[in-house]
């Protein structure tokens, strides 16, 4: 069996400083930076998902930001299939992968590999997103509650995509998520050390209030505005994000900037919730403090001596 492909990867809620962090083990490792991030790929939107600006970019290589349309989506097999040509890319480059984001399933894929889900009829996936556009995705959730319980407790009820490839699969298969995810995993090329940016939702909340700030000074409503002029349906993926859904409102004259921020800010806090409760569970994360480079230097190397 071939060995397999050592990689860094570095997670957390949103704004817990997954950047700076990243940037100390790229310099210290020579590293190069690969999106785990699910929002971050899209391309008009590199203010409002907080995508490293072209300063950032400039301090190590950096994979997988902003090059998706705001009307294309991208599910977890579309990723693996661009992460893992990145980690190879990025290894003939003569730099040590570095998988950096705050998407948990992403992660969990990577280092676990996938369910073995069968390909499933496109009918199944066209009709469930037509019933999507016409019910809403809140009662749609409540039908996967009905249907699987546990996976539906790990998503929210206005994540439209995974709402409907969960019921599109069940329709299909006749088996759930749940069921499915607790079959044998394909297997994956990689090996990988899990670091989590270890911050409370309390210390977490006031740095999200003012990192809106920070992107509306930045331009996030212009970006908005832009994005609009080449793609104005709300249902689009693009739009769905925490920031660009409820920018998308304000722009259109449906809510008030005020009532706008309030919005953002509670959605984000509620996001960075889930992206925390997914975290803890993982049992192999190594949790590190935000600054605390020498940690995470030292955990990394240990990792590579291995």
């Amino acid at each position: 069996m071939s060995k397999k492909i050592p990689i860094v990867c570095l997670v957390g809620p949103t704004g817990a400083g997954k950047t700076a962090a990243s940037f100390n083990l790229c310099r210290t490792f020579n590293g190069g930076v690969i999106n785990l991030d699910s929002r971050q790929v899209y391309r008009d939107f590199p203010i409002i998902t907080a995508q490293p600006t072209a300063e950032e970019q400039q301090v190590c290589p950096h994979k997988l930001y902003g090059f998706l349309k705001t009307e294309d989506k991208i599910d977890v097999g579309k990723f693996m299939d661009m992460a893992t040509d990145a980690i190879h890319t990025t290894r003939e480059e003569g730099l040590l992968p570095m998988l950096v984001g705050g998407t948990g399933f992403y992660l969990k894929a990577l280092l676990e590999g996938l369910a073995q889900i069968p390909r499933i009829d496109q009918s199944y996936t066209d009709d469930t997103e037509a019933e999507m556009a016409e019910r809403g995705s809140a009662p749609m959730h409540e039908d996967l509650i009905k249907i699987d319980p546990d996976y539906a407790a790990k998503i929210h009820f206005n994540d439209s995509q995974r709402i409907c490839r969960a019921l599109a699969v069940y329709r299909a298969t006749g088996k759930t998520f749940t069921w499915w995810h607790a079959q044998p995993m394909t297997p994956t090329p990689f090996r990988g050390v899990r670091l989590g940016i270890d911050v409370t939702l309390d210390e977490l909340t006031p740095l999200l209030g003012k990192r809106i700030d920070l992107m509306l000074e930045a331009g996030a409503i212009e970006e908005a505005r832009e994005a609009l002029k080449h793609n104005d349906d709300p249902e689009s993926f693009g739009w769905s994000g925490i920031g660009c859904a409820e920018l998308y409102q304000y722009i259109t004259g449906s809510m008030s900037l005020e009532d706008c921020k309030k919005l953002w800010l509670k959605n984000t806090r509620a996001y960075a919730k889930r992206q925390l409760t997914w975290f803890r569970k993982d049992k192999e994360i190594i949790w590190v403090k935000p600054k605390d480079f020498e940690r995470m230097n030292q955990e990394v190397a240990r990792f590579l001596a291995e």
